[in-house]
């Protein structure tokens, strides 16, 4: 893990709300961690392809939730993957 975290930034979820407002996350290399607190049943878009949505939280602060969008290739080889998921 250090190896894999060496010259990166770590941002909580519960925290990546107020960096995006102070700071230019895209110069900075920098990663986060979320467990999958809830998933909504796969649904279906305008043009039929189907996608996934999942609740994604730090177990810091269980008010600040972020809500991750798979669609294509991503919901297909991830759909399945359980709640309490890291």
């Amino acid at each position: 893990m250090e190896r894999k975290m060496a010259n990166r930034k770590l941002i909580r979820l519960s925290q990546l709300k107020s960096k995006l407002a102070a700071e230019n996350l895209e110069e900075i290399d920098w990663v986060t961690f979320g467990v999958i607190v809830k998933k909504v049943t796969p649904q279906s878009a305008n043009n039929g392809r189907t996608f996934s949505i999942w609740r994604l939280n730090d177990l810091r602060d269980l008010n600040q939730c972020v809500s991750l969008f798979l669609f294509g290739d991503v919901h297909k080889e991830h759909w399945k993957t359980d709640q309490g998921t890291v």
